[in-house]
This record gives C-alpha cells, sequence and structure tokens, in this order.
C-alpha cells in the first residue's frame, strides 16, 4: 500500500482530537430589558384638595307665563337687574280682554235677572199673605230666585277667571334679582310654562363643583372651603357645604357639591370660575403610578429593582385606594424602594433591566 493512503485515517482522528479540545461556545448574555423606575417616597399627613367650579346663585327662578300666547314685549335682557314688580315680558292680551268683556256682560245680565226675580218675590210674598196665591206657586218663584243669585255668584266668578287670564299676560318679577338667561323673543308663540326669563335671585351665591367619589367619601363632616377666583388668586372667600347632591351624574360619576359663600367680594360674580381648596385629614402614605401595577394570582404587585444586581423580583402589595393616575400602597412598600413603572408586563423574576430614569 502507498504510504500517503496511510495517512488519511491518521489526519481524520488528528483532526477530530484537536476538535474535541477546543472550549465549548460561551451562552449568549442574558437579556438586560430598559425599563423606567421611580424611588418610593411617603408623602406627608394630610392632603390639600384643589376642584375647579363655576359660580352660581343659591337661588335661580324660571319666570314663565300661565297661559299660551303670542309675547309682543320682553323688555329686560341678561345681565339686568330687576325688583319686585317689575314687567318681565308681556302677552298679546287681545283674548282674554275680550273674555273679560264677555264675562262682564253675562254678570250684568245675571244680575239683571235676579232683580227681577227679587223684585217678583216680594211681590208674590205680599199676595201669599192675602192669599192669592198657592204656596205652591210661591215656591216655585222662590226657586226662580235662587237660581237667578246662583247664576249671579257663577257669572261673578267667570269675571275672576277672566280677570285672573288678563293679569297672567304680564309677567312681573317678585323678588330682587339679576337676569341670568332668557328663553323666548318678542314675536315668539309660547306655551304655558316655558321658561321666558330665568333670574338669579339675591339671596347669596354658591361655588358649584363636581366632586370625585373618593374625595365625597374622604372629606370631613363640616369641612372649611376657600374658593378663589381662578384668574386672580387674590380674591377669596370663605365657605360652607350647603348642599351635597345624593346621585352620582351618570356620565362623569361625579357629585354635584354647593358651597355656600360667606361675604364673597364683588369679584367673585356669577358664571365666574373658581378653584375651591380643602384641607383633608389623611394619614402618611405610599402613593405610586397606576402603570407600576401588575397582577400576581389575586393580589396586586410591583417589580421592586435591586440597585447592586440590576435585577427584579415581584413583591405582593396591599392597595388603600386609587384613582385614574395614582395608587395608595396600604402595605409592601417602604420608602426608598425602587419600582418600574414603565414596561412592568414584559418581565420575569430575575430579569437583568436598565433603567431609563424616574417617572415622574
Amino acid at each position: 500500500m502507498p504510504p500517503f493512503r496511510t495517512l488519511g485515517p491518521i489526519a481524520l482522528a488528528a483532526l477530530t482530537l484537536i476538535a474535541a479540545c477546543r472550549p465549548a461556545p460561551e451562552p449568549p448574555p442574558p437579556e438586560i430589558r430598559p425599563v423606567r423606575v421611580m424611588t418610593v417616597m411617603k408623602l406627608a399627613a394630610g392632603q390639600t384638595v384643589s376642584l375647579t367650579g363655576t359660580v352660581q346663585a343659591q337661588t335661580e327662578v324660571n319666570y314663565a307665563f300661565r297661559i299660551d300666547g303670542r309675547m309682543i314685549d320682553r323688555p329686560v335682557r341678561v345681565g339686568d337687574a330687576i325688583k319686585p314688580g317689575q314687567l318681565l315680558a308681556r302677552l298679546d292680551a287681545s283674548n282674554e280682554e275680550s273674555g273679560l268683556a264677555s264675562a262682564r256682560a253675562q254678570l250684568a245680565s245675571a244680575q239683571a235677572q235676579a232683580v227681577e226675580a227679587r223684585n217678583n218675590f216680594n211681590r208674590q210674598k205680599e199676595l201669599l199673605a192675602q192669599r192669592f196665591i198657592s204656596q205652591a206657586a210661591f215656591d216655585q218663584i222662590t226657586a226662580n230666585l235662587q237660581s237667578a243669585d246662583a247664576t249671579v255668584i257663577s257669572a261673578r266668578s267667570q269675571v275672576e277667571l277672566a280677570q285672573n287670564r288678563v293679569s297672567y299676560t304680564r309677567l312681573v318679577a317678585d323678588a330682587p334679582g339679576t337676569v341670568a338667561a332668557v328663553g323666548a323673543e318678542a314675536g315668539e308663540v309660547v306655551p304655558a310654562g316655558r321658561m321666558v326669563v330665568q333670574a338669579a335671585r339675591k339671596a347669596g351665591i354658591d361655588a358649584v363643583f363636581d366632586v370625585p367619589a373618593q374625595i365625597k367619601d374622604r372629606a370631613p363632616s363640616n369641612p372649611e372651603i376657600t374658593v378663589a377666583l381662578t384668574t386672580d388668586r387674590n380674591v377669596t372667600a370663605k365657605g360652607r357645604v350647603r348642599e351635597v347632591s345624593p346621585r352620582a351624574d351618570p356620565v362623569t360619576g361625579t357629585f354635584k357639591v354647593r358651597i355656600g359663600l360667606i361675604d364673597p367680594p364683588a369679584g367673585l360674580r356669577l358664571g365666574s370660575t373658581v378653584t375651591g381648596i380643602m384641607r383633608m385629614e389623611t394619614p402618611a402614605a405610599i402613593e405610586i403610578p397606576g402603570s407600576a401595577l401588575v397582577r400576581a394570582g389575586t393580589q396586586s404587585a410591583v417589580w421592586i429593582v435591586d440597585p447592586k444586581t440590576q435585577t427584579v423580583v415581584q413583591r405582593p402589595i396591599r392597595v388603600a385606594g386609587h384613582d385614574a393616575e395614582r395608587v395608595v400602597v396600604a402595605e409592601g412598600l417602604e420608602a426608598g424602594d425602587v419600582i418600574v413603572t414603565a414596561g412592568v408586563q414584559a418581565l420575569h423574576s430575575g430579569q437583568k433591566v436598565r433603567p431609563l430614569g424616574a417617572a415622574k
């Protein structure tokens, strides 16, 4: 056998031996996931709540006509001051005046018939005493007199009703105030009960706020509230809760709260936008963003970052309360803990992370 043929198996074995002596390839480095983190801080006891609302009158009255008709005059406009007895609007009273004239004519006719019936009664009474007429005939004459008197009473009532209808064509203020809105213009045919003039009475003014349920439930029983003009915080007034709606708004879920203002300055006008500030006595608490929460079975949890190893571990917490953005933690966190606030769904226990910065 030629020498070069014996070298093939030897070379192959040498190559195999060399390959076996090479070190195994290193595993890929663990994935380092970028996350946003924050350092937990404990908030001081007590909380100041600020809400935005508007200034409204304590009492608003919708003036409306009691009868239908065509409105021919409305001498007041929005913003006008009104006083008791002032004319607010007027209907065309032609039909009502004609009805009154007809009722008066009917009353005059009924009174004339009653006078005739009474004269006849007096004459027949003398004849009855002289026995010139029967008792049955006199009883009929008495009934005629009573019927005539009843007709007069009915006609007088119709006159009073007609006079009332004439008076209903004039819409008159019964208390001082300011015109807040109008609901009809001169020339319109308005139905009975339709708002023609809305007046804000001078009985006092309220600051009205839409309050979330969690603030309403945690507020003190009789808090003192400072109300400031939004455009000028130097214009302020103290206020007390005067009315709390028992029913939440079906759209926003908030409760309407009216704050009675005590000696409000002139700058707090009707319709002004105001800010209400209330101090709530709450214990010291830890708040975290809602984005930091994850589910650990049936419990809420957060990812804790170990600052030495830059790895994460899941820790259960107990939530005391929350709103759309913040979560109040009752147990499970301490001041100084570093938690993940963004990227929580892509993590697993022991994973290395690269913090991107503190959450705000």
